[in-house]
Parts: structure tokens; sequence; C-alpha cells
């Protein structure tokens, strides 16, 4: 049995900016998303702090060392620049191995989105 578990998580990033005329997606600065073990292109669940929207999208990868946290297409209209969210992604494990299996969480300063 396989089941779905809570792999990454980017918690409280600072919105930086909203693009509602790219095609889709969350840019995400390089450093933030190999920290947190989420990869270009993976499915992730943004959650809005501030307005408590939920939505799906997946990630694009962002200059390293920018900060930049960018909701692109559509989902710009889902959050206003300086908006504070939580990035999570999760993964199918085997229902053994989810027993065990720990997530990566990252804790960026919430001003400048970079971490310590």
């Amino acid at each position: 049995m396989m089941v779905e578990v809570f792999k990454s998580k980017i918690h409280r990033v600072k919105v930086t900016e909203a693009d509602l005329n790219y095609i889709g997606s969350i840019t995400i600065d390089e450093d933030l998303l190999e920290a947190s073990n989420i990869l270009e292109g993976e499915k992730v669940q943004i959650v809005n702090i501030n307005n408590g929207e939920r939505i799906e999208t997946y990630t694009i990868k962002g200059k390293r060392g920018s900060g930049e946290v960018c909701l692109n297409g559509p989902a710009a209209r889902r959050v206003a620049v300086g908006d504070i969210i939580i990035i999570i992604s999760y993964a199918l494990l085997d229902f053994e191995e989810a027993k065990t299996f720990k997530p990566t969480i990252v804790f960026p300063d919430e001003n400048t989105n970079k971490l310590s």
C-alpha cells in the first residue's frame, strides 16, 4: 500500500512578486528549493497565511540568493506582494517506509526569504 505523506516545507516566506501574465507556477529562489529538497517542476501546495487561500502549482527555479518568491499566472490573483505563504510538497511512499520518513523543513527569514 502507498500513502501520501508530507515531504518538504518552506515555512513562512514573503511573496516578492505576482505576475498574472506568466503561464503559471511559482518561482522560488534556488537556495530555498535546494534546502527544502523540492525539485524544479515539482507539484506544491501554497498556503497563504494572510487570506487562507490554498492552491496547487509547480515550481520554477528562481535566481540563487535572490529571495525571490513569485506566484505566476492565475495563482497571482490569490496573493498580494508581501503576503506570507507556506510552500508544501508531498510524496507517495510505501506504508512501512512512511512510518519512519522524516520531512525536510526550512525556516527562512520572513523579511528577506533567505536562510540563516
